[in-house]
């Protein structure tokens, strides 16, 4: 039963994601996107290590989602993926198309096998200006483009604002 929560930076996110594996009752795998390139996303990584409850699984991996998250995903299962537009940008940076739309693909793709509950989280990067920079429109784009398909596939969708929850497709919280 896949569900995405989008919001924007700092809009409380990755915290609902993180209470809503929490509250399951399943055991609960945390998988990260993000890599340690510079000293801010080191400490943005240590914070969210440190809210994480120590007992829950960990699988870093910020190119090959679609594969880990079958390998991982059971029955009795929550898989919590911390976030999609990391994993985007990751992508984007290889300057490979068709690795991005394999991935992209393979990921969508796998939805609807995947047992257990599996919670995205990710940007929601479209509700400002459209960027200069050629690499950064097609960043927002590709991020619209994956939103929208994961939204058609997932149980439910929340938008997330200064903390607050709103619900755009399925169940209420």
């Amino acid at each position: 039963m896949p569900e995405l929560i989008l919001g924007g930076a700092r809009s409380g996110k990755s915290r609902l994601a993180e209470r809503l594996a929490a509250e399951s009752g399943l055991e609960v795998v945390y998988f990260a996107t993000s890599q340690a390139l510079d000293g801010e996303m080191s400490s943005r990584i240590r914070a969210h290590r440190e809210r994480r409850p120590a007992h829950w699984g960990l699988v870093e991996e910020p190119l090959r989602l679609a594969s880990v998250l079958r390998e991982q995903a059971a029955d009795g299962r929550c898989l919590l993926v911390d976030c999609l537009t990391l994993w985007l940008t990751n992508l984007l940076m290889l300057d490979d198309p068709q690795r991005l739309a394999a991935e992209r693909d393979a990921l969508l793709d796998a939805l609807a096998e995947l047992p257990g509950r599996i919670l995205f989280v990710s940007n929601e990067t479209g509700l400002g200006v459209v960027p200069m920079g050629e690499l950064s429109r097609r960043y927002v784009d590709e991020a619209g483009w994956l939103h929208q398909a994961l939204a058609e596939r997932c149980e439910r969708v929340v938008f997330t604002v200064a903390g607050l929850p709103m619900i755009l497709k399925g169940a209420p919280l």
